[in-house]
């Protein structure tokens, strides 16, 4: 937007990229400072985690990429977390917070179903987690999208770093969410048909392989239908490695050598003795 901009308001662009919007942002940060405050810093998660409701039963879909700073530190990291067998977590945020929380949700609902005879439902996984989320006020940095199918249906939650939580017919989290959520948002239909909800969550988690930085690799998904679960790894791999088209190695001597030095080393020579001990 060219709101609040500090030279030339309303006046049209020529063409090229503009930047009255960056020169707004130093003057509105210099103002903060003055005053003994800080601009707020944007939290960097990366990851894009999705699914939806279809005819049959859930689908829930991830990318593989796992960063550190800038830095990718994994290129197949897995997203989808088993948690019982008709029910299944994308965990997106801090990797090591959603793959513990996950493990322990696992455990507990095991358990649960030990100590009641029961098959879990979708809705007690998702009060247990949002519990838990809210007793550390935050500071466990998982963001999850739990689905799957138990005796009430079809069923798909959302549950936040802080506890809150949404339950949808479709859901994105993650940095590349916005993403995501636009494809759902533009093709989503109730009672879609098993292969047309799977390309959906394909191409929704794709726009976040391509317009988020912190998204990359492959998509996995994860169909959940009462018959059974497909857990499809590697399902697509749409951010492939393009060949190198040209030679880009130079031949020896090709960059001159200004001055060359040898210095022969000098080395001691040590002497080894062996004893022998007499064992007897």
């Amino acid at each position: 937007p060219r709101m609040l901009s500090t030279s030339r308001p309303g006046a049209a662009p020529k063409g090229g990229f503009c930047f009255e919007n960056s020169r707004r942002n130093a003057v509105l940060e210099g103002n903060l400072a003055e005053k003994g405050f800080s601009a707020p810093k944007a939290r960097k998660t990366g990851t894009t985690i999705a699914g939806l409701v279809f005819k049959d039963g859930v689908i829930l879909g991830a990318d593989t990429r796992a960063t550190d700073d800038m830095v990718v530190a994994d290129k197949n990291c897995m997203k989808i977390h088993y948690i019982a067998p008709n029910i299944y977590c994308c965990g997106a945020g801090v990797a090591a917070d959603a793959e513990v929380t996950t493990q322990m949700m696992s455990s507990n609902v095991e358990l649960h179903s030990l100590n009641t005879g029961r098959p879990p439902m979708v809705a007690m996984v998702t009060r247990q987690l949002k519990q838990m989320l809210f007793r550390y006020q935050g500071h466990i940095g998982s963001s999850l999208i739990i689905g799957g199918v138990d005796v009430t249906g079809p069923q798909l939650y959302s549950v936040y770093p802080h506890g809150s939580y949404d339950k949808l017919p479709f859901l994105t989290m993650g940095s590349g969410a916005a993403s995501a959520i636009s494809v759902f948002e533009d093709r989503y239909k109730p009672n879609m048909e098993l292969q047309e909800a799977k390309t959906l969550v394909r191409d929704a988690i794709a726009a976040g392989i391509f317009c988020d930085l912190g998204s990359g690799s492959n998509v996995d998904l994860c169909v959940i239908m009462e018959a059974g679960v497909q857990h499809l790894r590697g399902y697509d791999q749409p951010a492939q490695k393009t060949p190198l088209e040209g030679n880009y190695k130079y031949k020896p001597g090709t960059t001159a050598v200004l001055s060359e030095t040898v210095r022969p080393l000098t080395v001691d020579v040590v002497e080894e003795s062996v004893q022998h001990v007499d064992m007897q």
